[in-house]
């Protein structure tokens, strides 16, 4: 194999239990690894407000701070920890290739872990109007609605945080959370921005426009329908569908969405692993995705090394 400088031994997409469990595992092999997170408040075990059922946990904590905590493990042992979204790969070539919003990662090895909070469209005229003022990706859009009116769907920490991106452009963004209360902290600053509207407990129930976006229809708490006209919809609802839609059929998929894997997390493409719920696994629990992440990991070091075994450990 030919070398190139900047090139990882390993690119991790996903900073779930899967994708930092195979980082600390790569990283404590000494090889050169990135975790590439599209969020450190997204994901099912971010969302989660309790967990006690993992093994080694003495008491119940809350998703994201177990998440805290592998995430310290897998930098500690040395991965580069980048928050950033992925945007699309090139698994073609002899290093792989992730492209995202700053910049594109090679590798020669690549493990996808990006779960499974995918989700199709629901809402009447949401895949109609895609592309065509329906977004998944502030980071990627906002920059088209500088002085229009926009609005995020969603309720999480991360659709706040991606109403904060585009208050830098639009001119107004309405905030639409389907429950009374957003998952995230009263006084995020996101909040005091002048032109961030939050309106909670509503529900949209349709796109509606012409050639482009022009207006949605919600139901407020009260029942009553309500419109209100803008340029641009951003939907930030989450589901339990794999999250693929970056890979744009560079990895089979099945009818599902899901990667199909071996015992040892590749894929059909030599090089390339995918871990946890990405794959459908019968059994979606933190520790069956960590265990995944590992096994991802170990592959991919059997890989590069060209080894006839696995390397089970490299403690001193």
């Amino acid at each position: 194999m030919k070398e190139e400088t900047d090139v990882y031994d390993i690119v991790i997409i996903g900073g779930g239990p899967a994708g930092l469990t195979a980082g600390q595992y790569a990283s404590r092999a000494n090889l050169k690894v990135v975790v590439i997170d599209k969020s450190r408040t997204a994901g099912a075990l971010a969302y989660s407000s309790r967990i006690e059922n993992y093994p080694g946990l003495t008491q119940p904590m809350p998703g994201k701070d177990l998440l805290d905590i592998m995430r310290k493990q897998a930098v500690d042992f040395g991965s580069e920890h980048i928050e950033t979204q992925v945007v699309g790969v090139n698994l073609s070539g002899e290093f792989k290739e992730v492209v995202t919003m700053d910049r594109t990662y090679k590798g020669k090895t690549v493990v996808i872990a990006t779960g499974s909070m995918g989700r199709k469209a629901t809402i009447k005229g949401e895949a109609e109007f895609l592309g065509r003022g329906v977004s998944y990706c502030a980071i990627c859009d906002a920059a088209f609605y500088k002085g229009l009116k926009v609005c995020i769907i969603g309720n999480s920490e991360e659709a706040v945080k991606e109403a904060g991106v585009l208050a830098r452009f639009a001119e107004t963004v309405y905030l639409i959370s389907p429950t009374p209360k957003l998952h995230a902290d009263d006084d995020h600053p996101v909040f005091k921005e002048p032109n961030v509207k939050v309106l909670a407990g509503f529900t949209v129930a349709a796109i509606e426009g012409n050639d482009q976006v022009e207006r949605i229809r919600m139901i407020d708490p009260e029942k009553k329908q309500a419109d209100l006209e803008l340029s641009g919809v951003f939907v930030y609802l989450h589901g339990n569908k794999p999250v693929v839609d970056f890979l744009y059929g560079a990895v089979e998929t099945n009818d599902d969405g899901c990667i199909p894997v071996n015992s040892m997390m590749e894929t059909a493409i030599p090089g390339v692993f995918a871990a946890g719920d990405v794959t459908c696994t019968e059994v979606r629990q933190v520790v069956v995705a960590a265990a995944q992440g590992c096994l991802a990991a170990l592959a991919a070091e059997k890989y590069l090394y060209k080894r006839t075994k696995y390397k089970m450990d490299w403690g001193k």
